[in-house]
């Protein structure tokens, strides 16, 4: 593990310092350089362990134009035309035999992955060869990323392979989350840079360099931000930021007209997208008014109470546990606290007397909401899984509170940063949310 953390370090200041525009080595090459290692490791490192857990001896992965399969891009992309097929196997071997069947292009080309490159219509041939007990295919029940096979496709793949193999086909669904939230260094790396990214556009966006009180609106605030991304080169990862009044009067439309105005307490909710990896967080910040030099007592406690409810979550993150069990233990540390009830998103009671809480601290890196455990129970099955070291975690949580300054109103305060579980528990992978920013 020291090594690893070692190696963390140099990877992460490897892609901190790439020059972009050099005369050697533009930003574009460096970034796909990166992109082709990660691949490569993703192949050599984690796939074994995730086809052998499952009992996965092939896995198939269809894909075709205007049609790519969710994982394609992390396979190594290329040029698919009627169809194409990323074929992995398991040989007992190192290494995971990969085959690239009907895909090309310069940059597959120039990305050493697959040590077979051939035509599809050698298919059945190749797997009958190889004679699989469990070919997983991209079906699934609930993970998105891990249902990339389409209806035709499907078809497609029984006829070429004909009814024996065909019978061996089983879902991949879990192999999926396992190869997709499972992390090697160079990944870890990448999410880090993208974390410091959207939190360094974040709060600037909460500032005076973008805010100005009586004219800014909260649409200009996410276009502002949108237009970052442009300069960086870098994706959303859920379209526009949300940005929105969390009171004391009416939210008003999100990233809309609503004008930013003193005495607002105001919230962002966003991602960014670097190399693959793709973060969910928010930031708050206060707009003063004349006189004031900070957010309103109540308003700063309550923020205070929903650092110290992060902090319960992270006492029960540990490798080994299901998702769902760690939830469950921070659920009844919650409902043992006097002053807090466990509470509906956007519904909280109006019991004066208690705060309500909302845990949904969710898979995210492979993107916004991730493929992997998740302490989230809008991802059941996926409370199932056990949370294991390199997995990446979005830690959400919704604190509804009393705030004595505006009457009977409850405030809501909401936290999200990312971070990765080692054996320790959950570290964070870039300065998280430790105050209310300030907007004169």
């Amino acid at each position: 593990m020291r090594w690893a953390l070692y190696r963390l370090v140099l990877v992460g200041a490897v892609l901190l310092s790439a020059a972009p525009g050099s005369a050697m080595t533009l930003e574009a090459q460096q970034r796909w350089e990166q992109l082709c290692q990660i691949s490569k490791d993703k192949l050599d490192l984690i796939l074994p362990a995730a086809m052998r857990e499952n009992g996965i001896d092939m896995w198939i992965v269809a894909s075709r134009e205007g049609h790519a399969d969710p994982n394609a891009e992390t396979l190594g992309g290329g040029y698919v035309g009627d169809i194409g097929y990323y074929v992995f196997t398991d040989l007992g071997e190192d290494r995971i035999e990969r085959a690239a069947m009907g895909i090309g292009g310069a940059l597959f080309d120039q990305c050493p992955l697959y040590d077979i490159k051939t035509a599809p219509a050698g298919l059945r041939k190749f797997v009958e060869e190889r004679d699989p007990e469990r070919i997983g295919i991209n079906i699934a029940s609930e993970i998105g990323t891990a249902d990339g096979l389409s209806y035709s496709q499907h078809g497609k793949l029984r006829e070429a392979l004909g009814a024996d193999l065909s019978a061996r086909l089983v879902s991949a669904e879990k192999l999926v989350s396992d190869f997709r939230s499972r992390h090697t260094v160079t990944e870890i790396a990448a999410f880090a840079r993208a974390g410091e990214y959207s939190r360094t556009i974040a709060e600037r966006a909460l500032s005076n360099e973008v805010i100005e009180p009586g004219h800014t609106t909260t649409g200009d605030v996410a276009w502002w931000m949108m237009e970052e991304l442009q300069k960086e080169g870098l994706g959303s990862s859920f379209g526009i930021p949300s940005i929105y009044v969390l009171g004391p009067g009416e939210r008003g439309p999100v990233s809309g007209d609503h004008i930013i105005r003193p005495g607002d307490l105001i919230t962002m909710d966003w991602g960014v997208n670097y190399l693959l990896a793709y973060t969910d967080m928010k930031r708050m910040a206060y707009v003063m008014k004349p006189g004031e030099n900070a957010p309103p007592a109540g308003v700063q406690r309550a923020f205070e109470k929903a650092i110290e409810i992060r902090q319960m979550i992270l006492d029960v993150i540990r490798p080994g546990v299901t998702a769902g069990d760690a939830l469950a233990a921070v659920n009844r540390r919650i409902s043992e606290t006097p002053g807090l009830v466990l509470g509906r998103y956007d519904d909280p009671s109006e019991d004066g007397n208690v705060s309500d809480v909302v845990i949904g601290s969710h898979s995210v890196g492979d993107l916004g909401h991730g493929s992997g455990p998740s302490m989230a129970d809008f991802n059941p099955l996926r409370m199932t899984y056990l949370l294991r070291p390199s997995n990446f975690l979005s830690i959400e949580l919704f604190l509804y509170t009393p705030v004595p300054e505006w009457g009977t109103q409850k405030v809501k305060i909401p936290l999200e940063d990312n971070g990765v579980v080692t054996e320790r528990g959950l570290e964070w992978l870039y300065p998280v949310n430790s105050r209310i920013l300030l907007v004169k």
